[in-house]
Formats: C-alpha cells, sequence, structure tokens
C-alpha cells in the first residue's frame, strides 16, 4: 500500500481521480490513517453533508497479508449524527482488496453539483468512475446484484441504501463478504450520508491477478502469525464461544447479569432472552441449513458469523450480531429469532445502522408509537425508511431526533448517537467509555464488559464506580491502536490474556514493515489519535458537557440491581489526563 486515492466528486467537468504518495500519512492505517485525515483535511466547521467535508476509506495496516483477522476496514468523516469526528468499522472483502490494489485509503472529496449518482469501479488497470442514474434508490442486495452482472463474480463492493442516497443521520455503508452479500456495515455516525451527499452509490473493488501483501521478513512474519492464530484459538471466548454462537453468545451472559437493557433502558434483564439467544440462534441455523459458524473475510479464524435461514430453509440474513439482537430484541421487547433476523436484513438492504435502529425503535415504542413487543409493527417501521416517507426520515434519522419528535424524556444517546446493548449503570466502565468516547456512545471504543462481565484482562465490578476510570482509558487508548491494524478487536481477548499472543501481533507488524514497534509505542500510538479525535472535537465546539450520560441513568435505578451511574462527572473529566 503505497497511495491515497483522491477522488473529487465535486471538480469542474466531473469527478476526477488522482493517485498520491502517502506522504505525511505514511506509517498509518486504518483509524489511525482515517482520523489522521479528518483533523488536519476536514473544517471542523463544516457542515458534514457538505463540500467541505471528507469521507475516507482505509484498510488496515495488516490489511492484504496473509496476517490472520486482519480483513477490517475503517470509514472516517465529520460525523452527522454527533457533529464530531467519527470512526466507522467494518469486515467483509473490501478491505484485502483495496489493500492488495496498493490503496493505503479512499478519500471522497467536494460535492456533485448537479445531484448525479456515480459507480466507481477500481482494478489493477486504474479507477473508472461513471454516472449511473439506474441505481438511484436502489437497496444494497439490489445494487450488488447489478454489480455481478455488469462486473463478474470476482468483486466486492462499498455501497449505500437508500438510506444514505436520502442522507438520513442513521445510514451505514455496506461491505460484501464471501458470498458478496451486503452485510458487513460501518454502521455509526452517520456515514452513508455522507457517501451520499458524495453523491457515489457504490464503490467496486477488484483485486484479480494481484498477489498479496508481502512482508520485508516472510518467514518471521509466517512465524508470528502462526503463533498469533494458535493464541486466538487457545483462548475460550475466541476459540471457543464466539466460533460456536458468534456475538450472541452474549445475550444470556449479559442477561443474567442484569445488564441487558429492556423496554428502551427500564430493566436490565429481558424475559424472552433465552428465545434469542446465541445457543438458540445456532441451534435453528443448523436445522435449517444455514450456517453457525462462518468468517466474514477470507483468513478469519473466529469465525463469529453465521448464515440464518427461515424454516423453509431460505436465506434471511447473516447471523444477527448480539448488538442487532439486542436492539430490535430486548430492547423492543421481541423474542422471535426470525423477525429480528428480518429487522435485521431490512438494516442491511436499505442501509442503517442496526443499533441506531433498534434503539430507536424503542424511544418510538416509549412515545406510543406502536408498542412494545410490536414486531411486525417494528419492521413496518423500517419499510418507511426505505420508501422515503415523512415517518421514515423521522425514524431514519435517530433516536435523539424521534424522541424529540415523540416528546420521549428518556432518549439513551451521547453525542447524538444511541447507546448499544449494555446498560451502564450495570456495566459502569461501558458508561465511562460511552460518556467520554470522540465517536459518541460506541462499545467498540473501549469495551469494559471484557473486565467488567467477563473477566479478561482482569475483574472490575461492574456495579461500582471504583476502577472504571483507568479501565476504560487503557482500553480506549488499546482499541485506537488495534483499529489501526486492520485486526479485528476480537482479538483483544486473547492479547489481554495472553502475552505471547499479544507479541505475536507485534511481531507480524514489525516483520512485515520492518520496524520495532514495541508495546509502549503501541499505547503512544492510541494516546496520539484519541488526541487528534478529541481535538477535531474541540475545535467542533465539543466542551466536557458532551462527555455525560443522560441525566436517567443517574437517577433512576435500574432493575434488577437497583443500582444507578456512579461515575462521578469530574472523574469522567480525567479519562484522558495522560
Amino acid at each position: 500500500m503505497d497511495k491515497i486515492l483522491r477522488i473529487d466528486m465535486g471538480a469542474e467537468g466531473g469527478p476526477r481521480a488522482t493517485a498520491s504518495p502517502v506522504g505525511a500519512y505514511t506509517g498509518l492505517g486504518g483509524r489511525g490513517l482515517t482520523s489522521s485525515i479528518v483533523s488536519k483535511e476536514v473544517d471542523p466547521l463544516c457542515h458534514p453533508l457538505g463540500p467541505g467535508n471528507k469521507l475516507i476509506i482505509a484498510p488496515g495496516l495488516l490489511s492484504g497479508s496473509i496476517a490472520a483477522m486482519s480483513g477490517r476496514i475503517s470509514v472516517g468523516c465529520k460525523s452527522p449524527l454527533t457533529g464530531g469526528i467519527k470512526e466507522a468499522n467494518a469486515g467483509g472483502q473490501p478491505s484485502q482488496m483495496l489493500a492488495r490494489l496498493g490503496y493505503t485509503a479512499i478519500v471522497l472529496e467536494g460535492k456533485p453539483k448537479n445531484g448525479s449518482l456515480y459507480k466507481i469501479f477500481i482494478n489493477k488497470d486504474g479507477v473508472k468512475i461513471s454516472e449511473d442514474m439506474s441505481l438511484k434508490m436502489l437497496s444494497n442486495y439490489q445494487v450488488v446484484e447489478k454489480m455481478k452482472g455488469e462486473f463478474g463474480n470476482k468483486i466486492a463492493c462499498i455501497s449505500i441504501g437508500q438510506a444514505g442516497e436520502m442522507r438520513l443521520s442513521a445510514a451505514s455503508i455496506a461491505f460484501t463478504d464471501m458470498e458478496l452479500r451486503p452485510t458487513r456495515h460501518a454502521g455509526r455516525g452517520g456515514v452513508g450520508a455522507v457517501m451520499g451527499s458524495k453523491g457515489v452509490k457504490v464503490i467496486v473493488v477488484d483485486d484479480t491477478d494481484l498477489p498479496m501483501c508481502q512482508p520485508k521478513d516472510p518467514e518471521k512474519f509466517r512465524a508470528a502469525n502462526i503463533k498469533f492464530v494458535e493464541g486466538l484459538r487457545a483462548h475460550a471466548v475466541t476459540g471457543q464461544a464466539l466460533p460456536s454462537y458468534g456475538t450472541n453468545v452474549l445475550t444470556n451472559i449479559i442477561n443474567e447479569a442484569g445488564g441487558y437493557p429492556t423496554y428502551n433502558f427500564k430493566q436490565g434483564r429481558f424475559r424472552g432472552a433465552a428465545k434469542i439467544s446465541g445457543e438458540t440462534y445456532a441451534e435453528l441455523e443448523t436445522k435449517r441449513g444455514g450456517l453457525a459458524t462462518h468468517g466474514c473475510h477470507k483468513g478469519c479464524v473466529i469465525r463469529c458469523s453465521g448464515i440464518y435461514n427461515d424454516k423453509d430453509g431460505h436465506f434471511i440474513s447473516k447471523q444477527p450480531e448480539y448488538e442487532t439482537v439486542w436492539a430490535h430484541g430486548g430492547n423492543c421487547g421481541i423474542d422471535d429469532p426470525d423477525k429480528i433476523a428480518m429487522l435485521d436484513f431490512l438494516d442491511d438492504d436499505i442501509g442503517l445502522d442496526t443499533i441506531e435502529m433498534g434503539a430507536t425503535i424503542g424511544v418510538a415504542m416509549d412515545g406510543g408509537l406502536i408498542q412494545f413487543g410490536d414486531a411486525d409493527g417494528a419492521i413496518n417501521l423500517i419499510k418507511e425508511i426505505g420508501k422515503g416517507t415523512p415517518l421514515g426520515h423521522i425514524i431514519g434519522s435517530g433516536a435523539e431526533v424521534t424522541g424529540k419528535v415523540f416528546g420521549v424524556e428518556k432518549v439513551p444517546v451521547v453525542k447524538g448517537q444511541a447507546l448499544p446493548a449494555y446498560d451502564p449503570r450495570a456495566v459502569q466502565g461501558m458508561g465511562v467509555t460511552y460518556a467520554t468516547s470522540p465517536m459518541g456512545a460506541d462499545h467498540t471504543a473501549g469495551y469494559a464488559v471484557a473486565t467488567n462481565i467477563l473477566k479478561v484482562g482482569g475483574d472490575v465490578d461492574p456495579l461500582k464506580p471504583a476502577g472504571q476510570v483507568e479501565l476504560s482509558r487503557n482500553l480506549q487508548v488499546a482499541t485506537a491502536a488495534v483499529d489501526s491494524t486492520g485486526m479485528c478487536l476480537f482479538i483483544a481477548f486473547a492479547i489481554l490474556d495472553q502475552p505471547e499472543t499479544f507479541q505475536a501481533l507485534l511481531d507480524m507488524l514489525n516483520a512485515f514493515y520492518g520496524i520495532e514497534l514495541t508495546a509502549e509505542k503501541v499505547v503512544e500510538l492510541g494516546k496520539t489519535i484519541l488526541t487528534l479525535e478529541r481535538d477535531f472535537n474541540i475545535r467542533a465546539g465539543f466542551t466536557s458537557k458532551q462527555d455525560r450520560l443522560p441525566l436517567f441513568f443517574k437517577n433512576e435505578p435500574l432493575p434488577p440491581h437497583n443500582v444507578t451511574f456512579q461515575v462521578k462527572d469530574e472523574e469522567l473529566d480525567t479519562v484522558f489526563n495522560w
């Protein structure tokens, strides 16, 4: 990867692509690169949907190589949902392909003046940008089918559905998996709306006849990769739990812990949890001819995805992830696995963040629009978004907007972004991450569940404030660094518990680039990324007031433990004091 592909969508005479050296961004990948470009090149006061914003799509440092788990990709911009900096992360095939094509990043700049819609085709021969109005208001699955018909089956696609075209703040960007299905999404923060504002419907990537990215020291790299994989397979979470039941293995665990937000964060346990657990989904997938264990990209050894079929054996969706099952399930009082899978499919097809959508429907239910437990009503609300109706525009704009429209007092958002599937009163470390992450409420920014609940990397009592700030700080720093490598964040379980697995990751990076990266330098990288992100938000007008949870988490005890969020504001303000 030795060049950045910049595409000016607002250039005179039509969009123009230029490839330039990486230059000042040398040594960066993934989130480190997206946040650096946004911080340096985007005016923090620009309108997120205006020509001044940029959308950066960046593979990780190890993407395109034989390194296991290295197929993640980062998408960065100023968020139309939070108003601050955003990095959203996805799996799928495009990261590996873009890296093998030699691109460290794609940067979409400017904005078409005429409302045209474009497709972009990238292969070893270069870049072709074509206006294609036949793609207008197509869903993600429809777009991918058209691209397969035009370019064949050896491609990968990066696309938006109707939500992105309508520039709705909950819009995601879809990345195709190994079956060329648009099932992997950079979901959070409305990044799909920014892609829509650039007039780009789909980016098609074809790496035919191109070799894997080669390390500086192949023998050391190969040996480190083998040791790394051995470590992942030896750990109980990455070697057993996730491959067996996917991320949804957490439903029974978090429900038992009393931290499973139910009925729009009113209680910490859901009676129907067992009906929608990872164990139940895996059993149904196997019984119906789907797959309970499946990778979202080549080189995945954890294989926490799956394929979910209906009772007649027909594909509905990929295996719904834990966050999706919670958002559309317990949070909305829905315990029908088939209905939740259909909601997952609709979100993927229309191009919506499943977390934001589940939280939004929970808020709408609280406002009396439909009743808790009304699965068909929830499905119809998502369909309204795809149709582009006024109600669809409201729901597709996220939980905060929907709460205002329907007069709901308790709206679970931070910096305008909906909270994920762990109640911060019962998992206090997650509350610190939700409140203080530059990204808005985001579980992946500093996954304190690992230590609070799963006891990975130590043991910090989830119901008490002691130790939560330090825990979240350390995890946010480590996560920012991992997000730069192209590695799946789930490797963190093994590297937190197994020093030799962490060393194997360092050895891979060192052998690949011919550098001498140490644990201390990894920490410095994470701190540098977070500092850039926080600086952008400060310049955008953020203050410590944005680093807070909604008041009801402090004032209303959560059953069954009847606890409130207890970390004090002055402690939250010390998270980034290094």
